[in-house]
């Protein structure tokens, strides 16, 4: 069931499901917290109590916001962990991964721990050999500069088709429900809006971070050149010994859609470490 928490004259939609310690889910741009579909359940029936949200301008929450920064979208996260009651993890995908480690930096009261999903969280420098070398990465930055100039929708599908190497089987029903969704005007100019941010909010609080951070990255991810270097470097950047890089093997950005049972593998451990489960759920 959808709920809503209000934020001044704007609200965030969210559901929850299971019970437990608290994770929230939030997802990248131009897309929504159905994203999360087949790792939300996973969590819930592992014995988590689980928040998938939509973030500003996206899915049911309201389209039109004064800002879409990560510093912006990383507030919404920590308003809606302390009215849900925290502490929590936080699992950003892309945008929200840098929005997750704000998060962490501004509230460590309350977010205990950080999984990042293909994040966006540092600084970007252009990679002018790598769009030389990869094919893909060329490609993606090409859709994505299109979205990011001209709200393009045929670039935004494009670039998913592409940032999806291996789709699940329902791809072809969200590929037309997130297309739906994007093409109402205020929805693209919130893909938009997001498109032109950039992560250096984030990258200045890497170092402020003080709870264990999970950085997972897919191998064939073409929104860099070469992803696992991305991972690496978003670790370097943390205080030594709280963060770690995980790689999921010939998958894109999206690997919570595209390798959810490889994904959850690798989240167990990490969520069992820093959010401990009790009762029966914690001994399955």
């Amino acid at each position: 069931m959808t709920e809503r928490l209000p934020l001044g004259e704007s609200s965030i939609a969210y559901d929850v499901m299971g019970e437990g310690p608290l994770i929230v889910l939030a997802h990248g741009m131009g897309d929504s917290r159905h994203s999360y579909r087949f790792v939300a359940p996973q969590l819930a029936e592992a014995g988590y109590r689980v928040a998938t949200m939509d973030i500003r301008g996206c899915g049911d929450s309201t389209a039109a916001w004064d800002s879409y920064s990560r510093t912006a979208i990383a507030g919404d996260i920590v308003a809606l962990v302390r009215h849900l009651g925290g502490p929590a993890v936080v699992v950003g995908h892309s945008i929200s991964g840098g929005a997750a480690t704000i998060a962490a930096a501004d509230a460590p009261d309350v977010v205990v721990g950080v999984a990042e999903l293909g994040s966006f969280t540092r600084k970007q420098t252009p990679d002018l050999a790598g769009l030389f070398r990869n094919r893909r990465y060329r490609t993606a930055m090409l859709h994505l500069a299109k979205v990011m100039m001209l709200g393009s929708l045929k670039s935004w599908v494009a670039y998913l088709d592409l940032a999806i190497p291996a789709p699940p089987s329902d791809w072809d029903r969200e590929r037309s429900r997130i297309r739906s969704v994007v093409s109402r005007p205020e929805r693209r100019a919130a893909l938009q809006a997001m498109a032109r941010t950039a992560p250096a909010d984030a990258g200045a609080r890497l170092k402020d971070v003080q709870c264990p951070v999970l950085i997972v990255q897919g191998s064939a991810d073409p929104d860099w050149a070469d992803p696992v270097r991305e991972g690496h470097g978003i670790i370097s950047e943390l205080p030594e010994g709280i963060g770690e890089l995980a790689v999921i093997p010939d998958a894109g950005h999206y690997v919570h859609v595209e390798a959810p049972e490889q994904l959850l593998d690798i989240l167990a451990p990490f969520l069992q470490e820093t959010l401990p489960r009790t009762g029966p759920a914690a001994r399955a």
